[in-house]
């Protein structure tokens, strides 16, 4: 699920922080963050956020769990999920 806003001349990291993510790179030029549901990695808010002149796009969605037998990939939801859209929704509410 993609996020744009626009007009945005914070620091994306320490807004982000503000609600509730946690920095864990660069990947491929945009900022990797990830916002965990409870006390255990997963399931987990994971955040691609890229900052564009005046504008942040950031591209979220919910992992469920690790990936398995040593695949790149995990088990994702990145739409249609009433969770994703609550914390989208959140997270606008925060940075706007």
């Amino acid at each position: 699920m993609k996020i744009a806003i626009k007009n945005f001349k914070e620091n994306p990291s320490v807004s982000l922080r503000r609600a509730g993510y946690v920095f864990l790179g660069n990947e491929n030029n945009e900022m990797s963050f990830v916002k965990r549901l409870g006390g255990a990695d997963y399931p987990r808010f994971h955040i691609y956020a890229k900052a564009e002149e005046n504008a942040l796009t950031i591209n979220i969605h919910l992992d469920q769990k690790r990936g398995t037998y040593g695949a790149a990939r995990h088990h994702g939801e990145y739409e249609n999920s009433a969770e994703l859209s609550a914390e989208a929704e959140r997270i606008k509410n925060i940075l706007i």
